[in-house]
Formats: structure tokens, sequence, C-alpha cells
């Protein structure tokens, strides 16, 4: 009878743990797959952009899908003022470009929609170090440390790869250390700091660079 008594109080224990852990933070397991589970594709994909997402992470950055930007209608976006931008022409590769630092914050989608009404073009694509080194001068004053460039990642089924808004290529990367693997959010923003590449969720607010 005495065993019977002594067991009661650890079987409730038990129930008690059970439930407790039923009822843990469900965004635990999402935090972990971001963390541990997303992994450059090896060989022939790593050099393209690509990456391998599960599930949960694919979900997770779907959330952030209001980034269209394919779309051919634009929201209302006031053009930025003469005194809100920075001007670059050209750089080596090309004589005749154009680049506008825009220093007004915008998401990923607006700067984009601005760069298309506004300057004809889209947010920057870069495909070398030298101009990548350019534009990090350009924004080197910029006090968020962050500009949004053209880079997006397009997530489909089990698989996603890096493309820039323009539909150029992506032949050219300058990730920070850890990145693209242990990023978060879809789309890219340069430093102004090193110049190196992040992943940023699209939502942020960031100054942004367009071509032309």
């Amino acid at each position: 009878m005495k065993h019977h008594l002594l067991l009661l109080p650890l079987l409730l224990l038990g129930t008690v743990a059970a439930l407790h852990l039923e009822n843990d933070d469900p965004q635990l397991d999402i935090q972990v797959t971001q963390a541990d589970l997303i992994q450059v594709v090896e060989g022939s994909g790593e050099q393209e952009g690509e990456l391998a997402l599960t599930d949960e992470v694919i979900q997770s950055e779907g959330e952030e899908a209001e980034v269209s930007t394919n779309q051919d209608t634009f929201e209302h976006e006031e053009c930025p003022r003469e005194e809100e931008t920075i001007e670059l022409s050209g750089h080596p590769g090309c004589k005749t470009c154009r680049y506008f630092l825009v220093r007004t914050p915008r998401t990923f989608r607006k700067a984009e929609n601005v760069c298309r009404r506004c300057y004809g073009g889209n947010l920057v694509s870069i495909h070398s170090s030298g101009l990548n080194n350019r534009l990090q001068c350009l924004i080197r004053g910029i006090n968020q440390g962050q500009v949004w460039i053209g880079g997006i990642l397009e997530v489909w089924c089990w698989c996603s790869r890096f493309r820039w808004t323009d539909g150029s290529s992506w032949n050219f990367r300058y990730w920070a250390s850890g990145q693209p693997r242990n990023g978060r959010g879809r789309c890219v923003a340069l430093c102004t700091r090193g110049g190196h590449w992040r992943r940023v969720p699209c939502s942020r607010h960031l100054p942004f660079i367009c071509s032309s």
C-alpha cells in the first residue's frame, strides 16, 4: 500500500510535465529549423545561389511574400525629392549606367516600385567587385547600416535560388560571413561597412539603390 502511495505523486508529476511540453512555445521549432536546417546546396547549386529549405522555413519565409516584384501595376509612391537622393554616374564596366541612392527608407517592394516608376529601372544588380566597392563608398555615410539592392530569394517546392529583380544573371556574390545560410529574410541588403551582403526581412524599411 505504501508503494502505491509513493507512486501516485510521481505519476501526477509526469502528467503535468507532459502537459507543459505540449503547450510549449510553438515558434520554438521554427526558430531551431531556421538556424539549423537551412543548407546551401553543394556544388553547382551553391555557385548559382541556391538553397535547400525545409517546409517550415518555406512557410515562415512565405510571410514575406508581399515582395511580388513582377507586377506591372505600381502602388502610388511619391518620387524622391532631389535632396533625398545621391546620383552616381557610370563605372568601369558601364559608362552610361546611372545609380541613385535614395536615403528615405522603404520596404523592399516599395523601393523596387520607386525604382521602376521614378527612374525607369530596378533596384541595382551587382555583377563585379568593382561596382560593389563603388556602391559601398556611395553608402558609407548612411546611418541605417544597410541598403536594399535588387537580390531576392525565390522559393519553390523544397528549393530556392537568388535572383536579381532586373532579370540579369546571378553571376557575382559578396556574402558576409555565415550568409546566406544563416540569414533571415528573403531580400538582400548591402552593408555600409565592408560592402558585404546579408539576407534581411523584406518588410524592413531601408534606404536603397536604383539603377537605370
